[in-house]
């Protein structure tokens, strides 16, 4: 199975999103390399990064699962080797 390295950026800008966040990240743990996460009380944002090491079609598949939920802003970038 050929797999890429990638990384997606999520900002959490509801909270609201949070659990259903945390939810698709553990379906898609055995892809999971880290997470890193980041509140920025200051402008009451959470700002996570995904480092994954999975086939470009789950990378795509959780991406846009997370883009279609409300109060997130997701971007994801994939490594070329």
């Amino acid at each position: 199975m050929d797999t890429k390295v990638a990384v997606i950026s999520i900002i959490v800008e509801n909270s609201s999103a949070v659990e259903p966040l945390n939810a698709l990240l553990h379906d898609y743990s055995d892809y999971i390399i880290g997470r890193m996460g980041i509140p920025y009380k200051v402008r009451k944002i959470n700002l996570i990064s995904v480092a994954l090491d999975a086939p470009a079609d789950v990378i795509s598949a959780l991406a846009g699962k997370l883009g279609n939920l409300p109060g997130l802003s997701v971007k994801t970038a994939i490594a070329g080797i």
